[in-house]
């Protein structure tokens, strides 16, 4: 670092022919500034720090320094972080739910990108989940629905063919035909690993599909009803009969190891793996993974989740300015033109802007870009179960308590999914659980703190 007084004799001792390169070189010094950037340790990810050195190149004033964690990790740091208002990280890697819920309280600055980012051009459904009263809280980098991928020629092969959208009978019985474990072939493959963003994302839009809902109209939690008792005992089903060995471990960056090694007959997850697992250059089945939209049982209402990965500046961060030109760069149009240089569009990150979904190559190299497009359009976060429901959100509640209620009742699916308990158990302890969060929470009638409670949740 060159300080003030050395750069002023630098400028006083350089001639007219070289002040210009002086001035560069003190002005440069002087503002060089490093932004921490919390991230989840998945592709695209990964992708965007190799491709970091491009924006530190168009910005020399700023270097990155990467903070890389595995899913859970991330969010129980950034959100400790946050809460506590530490200013560790200046860029955080968040989702809907907490764009929703740090937004509200304050935590989180707006996104203020330049006129050339094109707002207008963010998929509708993606913005409008990220922004509160049409401010954007976060950018997002990719986003994604889910949907059904499954290995065309093994259902070729079992004379299976399946709807636009499938029931989840459907699934099961193809699950069934094509399990083939002696050749290393699982009939299904589906997230396991605890947590409100692991397991918990696939059960809701399960639930959501089987007529279910997180909460009703008076906030009482319906962990232990019907529509969560036929949901979770076809997953545990699924699983058990026709599963990988170790399920209860294994969450999307596993399965997705998995399905490329040609190890999965059938999975239902994020619309994002579509692209990796269409990859001639990692994946064993590229030129035979298919798409459907994700199943139901009674309703296709909630059956597919929608969440984004996005880029935000925490209240807290004392390097704004560069922190809101790094989410500006990396989640612009120029961004997404520059993997498609540097891997082709195949490989870019997805569910973000029309633009992409427009482009005439990407939609010639992605098979899947179809199926994606029309489940994230599918969905409506603020009408996502059969019956009425209080909140916002589709694999998710968007209320403060969430986190924790997603929490608990996914440990004890785990547990029954790992033969610990069985589902009745596993479903009586989750009510309890979130009755619990619920009262002291004060979202009941009798709790003349819930009224309070319920306006801070919206």
């Amino acid at each position: 670092m060159f300080s003030i007084s050395v750069c002023r004799g630098v400028w006083q001792a350089a001639g007219l022919a070289v002040l210009a390169a002086a001035l560069g070189l003190c002005g440069g010094a002087r503002a060089s500034t490093q932004i921490v950037v919390a991230t989840v340790n998945n592709d695209h990810m990964i992708e965007m720090q190799r491709l970091t050195p491009h924006f530190e190149r168009a910005n020399p004033d700023v270097r990155v320094k990467w903070v890389t964690l595995e899913e859970g990790v991330l969010r129980q740091r950034v959100a400790t972080d946050i809460a506590r208002g530490g200013g560790e990280y200046d860029v955080l890697t968040i989702g809907m739910y907490e764009a929703q819920v740090w937004g509200r309280k304050g935590w989180l600055q707006p996104i203020t990108p330049p006129p050339a980012y094109d707002v207008d051009d963010l998929l509708p459904a993606i913005r409008a989940g990220l922004s509160i009263d049409g401010r954007l809280f976060a950018a997002p980098f990719y986003g994604e629905s889910s949907m059904l991928m499954y290995r065309k020629d093994l259902t070729d092969k079992a004379g299976i063919q399946f709807p636009e959208r499938p029931t989840w009978r459907q699934v099961r019985e193809a699950a069934e035909r094509i399990h083939d474990p002696k050749n290393g072939v699982y009939g299904i493959c589906l997230r396991g690993k605890p947590g409100w963003g692991d397991n918990m994302a696939l059960l809701l839009t399960m639930v959501n599909g089987f007529g279910g809902q997180w909460f009703d109209m008076g906030w009482q939690p319906q962990v232990d009803s019907r529509p969560w008792r036929e949901a979770v005992s076809l997953y545990v089903d699924l699983l058990t009969r026709f599963g990988p060995p170790g399920s209860a471990a294994n969450s999307y960056n596993e399965i997705l190891t998995l399905f490329k090694d040609g190890r999965c007959g059938l999975w239902v997850d994020a619309t994002i793996a579509a692209s990796f697992l269409s990859d001639a250059r990692s994946s064993k089945v590229a030129h035979s993974v298919a798409f459907a939209q994700a199943p139901y049982a009674v309703t296709p209402k909630g059956a597919n989740w929608l969440w984004s990965w996005s880029l935000a500046v925490p209240a807290a961060s004392q390097r704004a300015a560069q922190a809101q030109r790094f989410v500006a760069w990396a989640t612009s149009k120029e961004y997404i033109a520059l993997v498609a240089r540097e891997r082709g569009w195949a490989a870019v990150p997805t569910g973000t802007r029309q633009s992409t979904y427009a482009h005439p190559e990407f939609r010639r190299v992605a098979s899947f870009a179809a199926a994606e497009k029309r489940a994230i359009d599918s969905v409506n976060p603020a009408d996502s179960t059969l019956p009425r429901s209080p909140y916002q959100g589709v694999q998710y509640a968007a209320i403060p308590e969430f986190q924790t209620i997603g929490i608990a009742v996914g440990q004890q699916i785990s547990a029954a999914l790992a033969g610990r308990i069985s589902v009745e158990q596993a479903l009586k302890a989750g009510q309890l659980a979130a009755e619990r969060e619920m009262r002291e929470a004060g979202y009941y009638r009798n709790d003349p703190t819930r009224d309070t409670a319920r306006a801070t949740a919206r």
